[in-house]
């Protein structure tokens, strides 16, 4: 086959991907293995040894960002942290993705990498396809864990966030991502310094995502599965033992929403100080600590 010059720049565009995606789990004690799951190609982020835990990340984001957790985590459990369908090193599936084929999906992946009920650990958009799921298949968890999750409540982020979301949405490139990181982040310039060489990746990983092919399946995903409050009836299905995580300054998704679920639901709310939507990037430590609380209570 020849190889055009649009076909050369593609390949080493996948190949710098890669490379930072690479990077950036250097060091995480995980595999990577690639499953059919529910007829989507999904990448899958695997190590340690015990009870399994299932991570799932926001979105627009890959398993790539529980590299802060998941060092903590292995010690104790087995971790699987997928890429969600049409995020990541993830593929699309041949069908729009929506609520019923992320559920699908869901439940597939815990056929193909739990040999025992888990604990489901979601983070926004993950929280919405982790709570439907629970809600739906409310025999298949041990355990859920809601980080600053969507579904809970209205979807109503400050001024600023949206601005700055709806900005890098349109142009993605660096000066908007730095931007909307600007307003995700509890302080931008700390976690710059603290990733160090490794925020150049960090931020070209990003943005590759945000450009690639996929992107428009996985804002179909954010719309359809996260965005649409779960009603309080559909949550009052779900069995297994649910706790809350919230960083204190969520811009997007405001600490009263975790209030209201705490109080509506009963469920235990542990909040994270100087933590915005991502606690477990913000406050790592912290966040490893009470997620480990949450684990080791029966």
């Amino acid at each position: 086959m020849t190889h055009t010059p649009a076909m050369n720049t593609a390949r080493r565009a996948s190949d710098e991907t890669a490379a930072h995606r690479a990077r950036l789990l250097r060091g995480v004690p995980v595999a990577e293995r690639r499953l059919d799951v529910a007829g989507i190609s999904t990448a899958v982020l695997e190590g340690g040894e015990g009870p399994p835990v299932v991570l799932l990340h926001g979105p627009g984001e890959s398993a790539v960002n529980w590299r802060w957790t998941i060092p903590g985590l292995v010690r104790t459990h087995r971790v699987i942290a997928p890429d969600l369908p049409a995020h990541g090193a993830s593929g699309t599936g041949d069908q729009p993705l929506d609520a019923a084929v992320a559920i699908e999906w869901m439940e597939r992946l815990v056929d193909a990498t739990c040999d025992e009920s888990p604990t489901v650990v979601g983070h926004v958009l993950g929280g919405a396809v982790a709570a439907r799921f629970a809600a739906q298949r409310p025999d298949r968890l041990r355990r859920l864990v809601l980080v600053d999750s969507l579904g809970l409540g209205r979807f109503r982020p400050s001024p600023r966030f949206a601005l700055t979301f709806l900005g890098f949405i349109a142009r993605p490139r660096e000066g908007s991502y730095e931007r909307f990181m600007g307003q995700c982040a509890y302080d931008l310039d700390d976690l710059r310094r603290d990733m160090g060489d490794d925020w150049s990746s960090f931020l070209a990983y990003n943005l590759a995502m945000a450009r690639s092919d996929s992107a428009g399946q996985a804002g179909r995903l954010f719309r359809k599965a996260g965005l649409p409050r779960i009603h309080p009836v559909e949550l009052n299905r779900i069995d297994a033992s649910t706790t809350l995580i919230w960083g204190r300054n969520d811009r997007a998704n405001r600490l009263r929403v975790a209030e209201r679920a705490h109080a509506r639901h009963g469920w235990p709310l542990h909040v994270i100080d100087r933590a915005a939507d991502d606690p477990a990037r913000d406050q790592p430590k912290a966040f490893v600590e009470a997620l480990q609380t949450i684990l080791n209570t029966t």
